[in-house]
């Protein structure tokens, strides 16, 4: 059975305190501890959290220990994502410290990205990135002290400074070997198998399907999947067409190179595809 797109689910459903379980499950296999959360938040100074384009989506919860976890869907790339990563932690750091507070209250962020293409050079599907200071001579870990451990209740220093995760669900080859990688296969298929039991899982078995959503919603979600289908074709066409424009550009610079080494043109059109016309305008 085909569920609903987790895209569209956090636009419309994972909002609702009643199925804030679906969102604490998922985060729960990825950060490999228990999470609540504890509220939904609307961020003041961006607008990501009423973004209602096709291709990005995202949502900003807060858990119960007051941490602030940024999830965001992005179906298109985008050659500055990483920098926009950056960005949206380094912002809501500074969002949601009021002033006059201590630094010590600033809050822990983990910017959770969930990306349906390839994001830089890499083979996993899965990427984390913690933050930690080693020494340039010793290459040694620096650590916090006793005082500061005891002070603001921590074990570590990467446990201050934003974590960043990104699932690259188009590098999934849908072989699920753990409970993480069953929601990974959501993720890229909206399907979840009978065998599946990862956290969060069940309940959007149950609640994830176009026969729970209201008639409006219905209408509305199915035809967010006919703009996402006729955006996917004109995105592959036009993939297509500039491929095609690069093999053409490659048969007229190897044209050149033939043509001004004094290579007869009809030899030069039999060789690269071209026609006589073509490689006479060159």
């Amino acid at each position: 059975m085909k569920h609903i797109r987790f895209d569209w689910a956090i636009k419309k459903i994972l909002r609702d305190k009643a199925n804030f379980v679906i969102l604490e499950g998922f985060i729960s296999e990825l950060l490999g501890r228990s999470i609540l959360i504890d509220s939904i938040l609307e961020s003041e100074s961006n607008p990501w959290t009423e973004e209602t384009k096709l291709n990005r989506v995202d949502i900003l919860a807060r858990g119960d220990r007051g941490e602030l976890m940024l999830i965001e869907v992005q179906n298109s790339t985008e050659q500055d994502y990483f920098h926009r990563m950056l960005y949206g932690a380094s912002n809501l750091i500074t969002e949601y410290l009021d002033r006059g507070e201590p630094y010590g209250k600033v809050k822990k962020v983990y910017s959770i990205n969930i990306v349906y293409f390839s994001l830089g050079r890499g083979n996993d599907y899965i990427y984390q990135s913690q933050f930690e200071f080693i020494g340039r001579h010793q290459n040694d870990r620096l650590n916090l002290s006793p005082t500061q451990k005891q002070l603001f209740d921590l074990e570590e220093i990467y446990q201050i400074f934003p974590e960043y995760f990104i699932i690259q669900v188009n590098k999934f080859p849908d072989i699920t070997q753990d409970t993480l990688d069953e929601w990974v296969y959501f993720l890229k298929n909206s399907e979840i198998p009978e065998t599946f039991h990862a956290k969060g899982l069940p309940e959007a078995k149950e609640r994830l399907t176009e026969e729970q959503l209201p008639p409006e919603e219905r209408s509305s979600y199915r035809q967010y999947l006919k703009d996402k289908q006729y955006e996917i074709s004109i995105l592959e066409t036009t993939k297509a067409a500039a491929k095609l424009e690069g093999q053409q550009e490659e048969k007229r610079s190897i044209a050149r190179s033939l043509k001004e080494s004094g290579v007869g043109i009809d030899l030069i059109a039999q060789v690269t595809g071209l026609t006589i016309a073509e490689v006479e305008n060159l």
